[in-house]
């Protein structure tokens, strides 16, 4: 199976310098512009399916890309991104240091959990099943998976355990190859990586 996974691209919440996690925000244009420009380049490569995030950011970047791809879209609801922010979601970054720089401070660590958010061991956990759920469905040979920055931390951490992602960009993309139980590492484009990719 060869997966494709992707970051939506650029979001409101991201110019606004806000808190994401479950702020359910959309596209810039200029996120709109990276998504068709990705959309071209999976053009011709035989995507039958994306596997999406619920949240706009993501479908949207779904819509762009299928309707070049001319696949469905399925939507995954454990794909969306961890709740980390908890009660602070959506809210500019500016804010919430002024009104509440303990809880800011907590976010520097993963396994923090502030109120109202989600652990990161529910979340691990959720993405690791909903992962190999796909990708062990033998009816399709080529599909992407459309989702958040979470995600991807949590392939090459936990799943792969072959290291951590520095930075992930604007509809940044990973190309894997699965092969029964082993996956190997065909490109990444937007991804700053803190380990040497396996070959």
């Amino acid at each position: 199976m060869r997966i494709f996974l992707i970051r939506h691209g650029q979001t409101t919440g991201d110019i606004e310098n806000r808190y994401g996690g479950r702020y359910d925000d959309y596209l810039t244009e200029k996120g709109r512009e990276q998504a068709k420009v990705l959309a071209r380049f999976l053009k011709d490569k035989g995507i039958e399916v994306i596997f999406s995030s619920p949240y706009v950011r993501a479908t949207e970047t779904s819509q762009i890309i299928a309707r070049e791809a001319n696949c469905e879209i399925i939507i995954k609801d454990d794909l969306r991104g961890r709740n980390q922010y908890g009660f602070l979601s959506g809210v500019r970054r500016e804010e919430a240091q002024e009104k509440y720089p303990k809880q800011v401070e907590l976010l520097k660590d993963r396994l923090n959990v502030i109120e109202d958010a989600e652990s990161y061991e529910d979340f691990q956990e959720r993405v690791t099943k909903t992962f190999k759920a796909i990708t062990n469905n033998s009816k399709y040979k080529t599909i992407a998976i459309i989702a958040h920055g979470g995600p991807p931390r949590v392939l090459f951490r936990d799943i792969l355990k072959w290291g951590e992602i520095s930075e992930i960009g604007d509809c940044a993309l990973v190309e894997l190859e699965k092969k029964g139980d082993s996956f190997s590492l065909i490109r990444y484009e937007g991804f700053e990586l803190n380990f040497q990719p396996p070959v």
